[in-house]
């Protein structure tokens, strides 16, 4: 992809991750990887920020005999994460009414 990606736009898309179900680190940065180039180091200190903004908490859970670390969005990141669905829609709109030649003049 051609357009970077800035923290907010991270923490918006870490959330939309953790918001559907419980999961770890790394499957968050599969996950991310597999649509967008983002590297692991870049993923775990927005984990950190997010965490430290109390929008995520982590606990850890045992599979095959070791634990692994989990995260969970918390009810101030749902409010975090719906306001950048929302804000995320109004950018949308504006830039598809720039490429389409929608410009409102005033």
């Amino acid at each position: 992809m051609i357009f970077n990606i800035n923290a907010a736009l991270l923490d918006a898309l870490v959330l939309a991750i953790v918001k559907k179900e419980d999961t770890y680190g790394y499957e968050i940065t599969r996950v991310l990887k597999n649509e967008l180039d983002v590297s692991e180091s870049t993923l775990y200190p927005v984990l950190r920020r997010l965490q430290k903004d109390d929008c995520l908490e982590i606990y850890d859970k045992e599979y095959s005999g070791r634990n692994r670390r989990y995260y969970k969005i918390t009810d101030r990141g749902r409010k975090q994460f719906d306001m950048y669905r929302d804000e995320w829609q109004n950018y949308k709109a504006t830039i598809t009414n720039i490429f389409e030649g929608v410009i409102d003049d005033e």
